[in-house]
């Protein structure tokens, strides 16, 4: 399980796992737009296509070592499951935002952009609150559904589709995720957003996490601790050394 791998190792797949899923979001947005210039509707398509991909590789990457969590919302939510600690909930989040800046940087320099760029990017609208909150309760509720009902073996690839299918139905193009929301600000591209975005964006995830939590727990009343521990998917049995 997660909690018997040394913590410093789980902290260090976060922000690996955290620093290639924004080099994923944001490095595949610039291909896009340099790829089909002015036809925004074949950017996102790519962007999200390139991404729902690239998350599912990611998760079976690290999520043997600490869950494939890279998102806040989704360690604290695990937390209160029962699945993960709280010192270590509070530990995944620095290395995941950490780990979400950095990949930013790697995704500029990759073309040739300057390392940080503050985007200018503006989403801060209703919609877009609205559609952060319904992104990320059904983050929550896909991951913990599955993970309560024995199906962790296909959160990967679910996580990966419903992260590509919310890049349409929401207006936001789901970012759910305040750490890759934190990242995106250091990047005046396609996929940034505009710091000052960047708080209304990370209070609808947390409340979409709260919301999504309730949800599970209505629907889903029953988990045992080895189901808890196994948010993303099945973990190693190693001691921690």
């Amino acid at each position: 399980m997660t909690n018997d791998l040394a913590l410093w190792r789980r902290l260090l797949a976060e922000l690996l796992g955290s620093a290639f899923l924004a080099a994923v979001v944001i490095g595949s947005g610039i291909a896009a737009q340099r790829l089909s210039p002015g036809d925004t509707g074949l950017e996102l398509l790519e962007n999200a296509a390139v991404t729902a991909a690239g998350l599912f590789a990611i998760i079976l990457m690290f999520g043997p070592v600490s869950g494939g969590h890279f998102n806040p919302v989704v360690s604290f939510a695990d937390a209160a499951s029962g699945g993960l600690s709280w010192r270590d909930a509070v530990a995944y989040l620095p290395a995941q935002v950490v780990g979400c800046i950095g990949g930013a940087v790697i995704a500029n320099l990759m073309f040739a952009l300057p390392a940080a760029s503050i985007s200018a990017k503006d989403r801060a609208t209703p919609a877009h609150f609205l559609s952060e909150i319904i992104a990320t309760l059904g983050l929550i509720l896909v991951i913990f559904a599955l993970a309560r009902s024995d199906r962790s073996k296909a959160a990967p690839a679910a996580v990966g589709a419903y992260i590509g299918a919310a890049y349409f139905f929401t207006s936001s193009t789901s970012f759910a995720n305040p750490a890759i929301t934190i990242g995106r600000t250091f990047s005046n591209t396609f996929a940034g957003i505009a710091p000052a975005s960047a708080p209304s964006f990370i209070t609808a995830q947390i409340i979409g996490g709260l919301l999504g939590l309730a949800v599970v727990r209505t629907l889903y009343p029953a988990i045992t601790p080895a189901q808890a521990a196994d948010i993303i998917v099945p973990h190693h049995q190693d001691q921690a050394s």
